[in-house]
């Protein structure tokens, strides 16, 4: 089916958001200055002209059945991450229940090391995982399990900078587990969109780079926390 060219409502939007930032667009005032009338008048034929177009764009989607299937996948996904986030709170539940968080605490508190021992061996396990695991089932099973214990480890002491820095590492190492294989979901889009030519083995071999600098951006966020905390620092305090 040929697309059929409609007008955008981007560029209305946009002139609404400039106009908001020049002029005071409340028409509830008394004696409104001549300037600012003008930009009412304006923002209006824009949100007029906004509502149009979207409504012309919403329908030709409809028309077109490209609303109806992105529709569907989105809702499948959103089904299929909800239906994680539920799974993973009955067993973050059942687990705590039956003494799973004294269970954790006891074995990262009898590692070696003390509490840097404890984080060394939950970001190698959240490492490991992101081979075979999509990082929603690590964030909503693993974390809520590890990280109360490690916030309340003598090194961290569940300061609030301490959790910027925890999640920050949590973050920057499950981006790190999605590129080596078996099941790097990296490596799958890649092969996806890699031609024929592009043997899998050179992709694999490709990656090691990455992942070397994403292992020293995470040493570097251990060794210097302020990389994390500094900007959440001067925001809130």
């Amino acid at each position: 089916m040929r697309a059929v060219p409609c007008a955008s409502p981007l560029p209305n939007l946009i002139g609404l958001l400039v106009l908001t930032s020049f002029v005071d667009l409340r028409p509830m005032r008394d004696d409104i200055p001549t300037f600012d009338m003008v930009g009412i008048v304006i923002a209006v034929f824009l949100s007029v002209a906004f509502a149009a177009s979207f409504a012309l764009v919403l329908v030709r989607l409809i028309r077109s059945g490209v609303l109806g299937d992105v529709s569907r996948q989105s809702v499948r996904i959103t089904s299929m991450v909800f239906a994680i986030v539920i799974g993973a709170s009955f067993f973050s539940l059942v687990f705590g229940d039956l003494g799973g968080e004294e269970l954790v605490k006891s074995a990262l508190s009898d590692l070696p090391g003390g509490t840097f021992g404890a984080v060394l061996a939950v970001m190698a396990v959240m490492f490991v995982l992101g081979f075979f695991l999509d990082f929603l089932e690590i964030v909503f099973v693993v974390v809520p399990l590890v990280a109360p214990v490690l916030l309340k480890m003598e090194m961290l002491g569940g300061e609030p900078m301490s959790r910027v820095w925890l999640a920050v590492m949590m973050a920057v190492n499950l981006q790190t587990s999605f590129l080596p294989p078996p099941f790097g979901f990296a490596l799958f889009h890649l092969r996806g969109v890699a031609p024929d030519s592009v043997r899998t083995s050179a992709i694999y071999r490709g990656i090691i780079p990455y992942v070397l600098l994403q292992v020293a951006a995470l040493a570097l966020i251990w060794f210097l926390p302020q990389i994390a905390t500094w900007l959440p620092d001067v925001i809130y305090g």
